[in-house]
């Protein structure tokens, strides 16, 4: 169920490997997708492109897309093979080596733009769309997962319409973008 997966991910850690740094943040902001049947999923009625076919593939890959011709944006495939659903990483609480993470976004100080959007955390985190299809269960990948015991109960998960989808009829309206209450990282709601 993507949208179980959508909240199981908060509380979960998000790290990279790249040219020798090693980066981290705790997912704060999820959004799921779900085709056939959401307008907002770019696999909206099963349809397969040279994009959207990693999230085709068994569950546990990335799926990273470039949006606006700019951001790159992370997603987590969650679905069993040929079942196109995936959860957007909207926001993470940077956990580990922050200064690399401040480097790559030009930033000076921690604050709250360096991981929250899903374009900020990628770039923080180094991910862009050459990324997209690795395995996030190996530990020998650049891109992982990693669950360090922490769980964030139901009753501090916010649930409200997912960002940027208004062109998808009544699917722009499901609840399907989750924010951990009371973490500062969560990008601003509008």
């Amino acid at each position: 169920d993507v949208v179980q997966v959508a909240k199981d991910l908060l509380g979960k850690y998000l790290v990279t490997h790249f040219d020798g740094q090693l980066t981290a943040g705790k997912i704060v902001e999820t959004e799921a997708y779900s085709a056939p049947d959401d307008r907002a999923c770019h696999a909206f009625g099963n349809r397969r492109t040279a994009r959207t076919e990693v999230m085709f593939a068994t569950g546990g890959r990335a799926y990273v897309y470039l949006c606006y011709g700019i951001h790159h944006l992370f997603n987590v495939v969650t679905g069993q093979k040929d079942e196109a659903h995936a959860v957007l990483v909207r926001a993470v609480e940077p956990i580990e080596n922050m200064e690399a993470m401040l480097a790559r976004r030009s930033m000076e100080h921690l604050e709250r733009k360096l991981t929250a959007g899903p374009g900020a955390l990628t770039q923080a985190l180094g991910i862009s769309t050459q990324h997209s299809g690795l395995s996030l269960l190996d530990p020998n990948s650049l891109i992982w997962l990693e669950d360090r015991g922490e769980v964030v109960l139901e009753t501090n998960i916010i649930a409200s319409p997912r960002v940027g989808v208004g062109y998808a009829g009544d699917c722009a309206h499901w609840p399907w973008r989750f924010r951990v209450a009371d973490s500062q990282w969560t990008s601003p709601a509008k």
